[in-house]
């Protein structure tokens, strides 16, 4: 069997010992013990929604009359004299106005762009955060500090640390999966779900869309279920033999892979297989929706998106209903420097509604509670039009870093408020700051976690999540 190349950076650690496959794991490193938080914790699983490439605020979720009076003026210098863009020629530019308008939802009278009337549905359930910030203006490293803490490659990702510090919640399917609806792509790659220098079995798992979600799962023809158990103690005991010589911790993962694997031969079929879901559940989701033709080219990544990313969130739920601790949905991209009138309402009337069924379907079956949901990308856009050189029309916006919205829902998050705010064309945060590093340690601290004392020690240095950065966001909790 071949699956450890597929499955290879994943493990399920205490499965080993369940099966005698190897006496104890090593402890390589850091101050708490997998499976013991700090404190009470409020959330045991995460569904985090990352939609790739920047959605403009302005648009979906910081409503900004004042962008229609100002369009077509320029900033002053004061704005621009420090801020650095991806394409934009800030001496030239101008402000770009709206199409979109916004309402109230809810009984918490959250207001939310036309583009969002399901989400606007769930408004009461969610915490909308309009004052987000980074550090980083272009995609690649913006992506890895919001997925790992650092805007350097080799980082572990915040699923890797909630793996490492949670442990594992299901003996058959992986902590950590990644479902990816690509579209254009992931710049930042699979550095974003990545283990780094945390042991492997760590790792995400990105399962695919179709057929087996790993490749290489399935057994060859003739070769039996009973021969390949045979055949995966016959390795992990090779495997713990050498462990026992040489003590490396990745030997410790690659044993737990093979056996994960092994697993989930039989586990799969089962979850992916939608035929048990009713067709309710599959018309709220959205699975089977005509998927509208995509105006003026192909912008946006392909067709079949759709049913692809409707799909994706229905599974998110079945995933952490058997246990899997973190699942990352991903969705690329919403890097909308041109074309932002049409594509935009496309990518929105794709994501829209899978989402909200997302947060309604655990709701009513009573797992949202326990299941934090977090939608969010790496910054947002610029309130002035993209007037990159050699480009005939400004139809879109650049990268902006200094203020951007996300939301979050469940566990333990306080649900139909909006916090923070920003100046009257989204420029800069104006109350209520929220740094990527803080919204790491609020995260980290639902699951029982202070963000201080989750570390792993490596190359003679304590590491964590939030470097040596951030704070719990206490209005953001229930």
């Amino acid at each position: 069997m071949q699956a450890c190349g597929g499955v290879g950076g994943v493990a399920l650690s205490h499965l080993l010992g369940q099966d005698g496959l190897l006496a104890a794991s090593s402890s390589a490193g850091g101050v708490v013990l997998p499976g013991r938080t700090h404190h009470q914790p409020r959330a045991k699983n995460i569904i985090y929604i990352y939609l790739e490439g920047g959605p403009s605020q302005m648009d979906l979720y910081d409503p900004k009359p004042m962008l229609n009076q100002l369009d077509g003026q320029s900033l002053p210098e004061s704005m621009l004299k420090n801020m650095r863009f991806a394409f934009l020629a800030k001496e030239s530019a101008r402000i770009m106005g709206t199409p979109r308008t916004f309402k109230k939802y809810g009984q918490c009278g959250m207001e939310l762009s036309d583009l969002l009337p399901h989400i606007g549905s769930i408004a009461d359930d969610i915490c909308l955060v309009r004052s987000m910030h980074t550090d980083q203006f272009n995609h690649v490293p913006g992506q890895l500090l919001m997925n790992t803490g650092s805007a350097i490659s080799g980082r572990p990702s915040m699923g890797s640390w909630l793996s490492y510090g949670l442990g594992s919640g299901s003996k058959n399917l992986p902590e950590f999966v990644v479902l990816i609806c690509v579209g254009r792509g992931v710049p930042g790659g699979s550095a974003s779900w990545a283990s780094g220098f945390l042991p492997s079995k760590y790792s995400g798992v990105m399962f695919r869309n179709e057929g087996a979600p790993v490749l290489n799962l399935d057994n060859p023809t003739g070769f039996t279920a009973a021969m390949q158990e045979r055949n995966i103690r016959g390795v992990a005991e090779l495997n713990a033999l050498r462990h026992a010589a040489v003590r490396d911790p990745e030997i410790d993962s690659r044993i737990a892979a093979y056996e994960l694997a092994f697993r989930l031969q039989s586990a799969a079929p089962e979850l992916m297989d939608l035929s048990g879901e009713t067709q309710a559940t599959l018309d709220l989701y959205g699975v089977d929706r005509t998927e509208p033709k995509i105006e003026g080219g192909n912008q946006l990544g392909g067709t079949g998106l759709f049913g692809t990313f409707a799909r994706n969130c229905l599974m998110a739920r079945r995933l952490v209903e058997r246990g899997t601790r973190v699942v990352q949905v991903i969705h690329a991209s919403w890097d909308h420097h041109s074309r932002i009138n049409t594509d935009l309402p496309h990518n929105c009337l794709m994501a829209d509604q899978p989402i909200a069924a997302l947060v309604k379907d655990l709701k009513q079956r009573g797992m949202l509670d326990d299941t934090l949901i977090v939608c969010g990308s790496e910054f947002g856009r610029t309130a002035l039009g993209e007037n990159r050189p050699g480009q005939r029309a400004v139809t879109g916006r650049d990268h902006h870093p200094n203020a951007f919205s996300l939301w979050l829902a469940g566990g333990g998050i306080k649900g139909g408020q909006v916090v923070g705010e920003t100046d009257d064309i989204a420029w800069n945060v104006t109350k209520d700051p929220i740094h990527v590093h803080d919204l790491h340690a609020t995260i980290l601290h639902q699951f029982g976690f202070d963000h201080t004392k989750l570390t792993y020690r490596f190359q003679g240095r304590d590491y964590r999540l939030t470097d040596v950065h951030g704070h719990v966001v206490k209005k953001l909790l229930a």
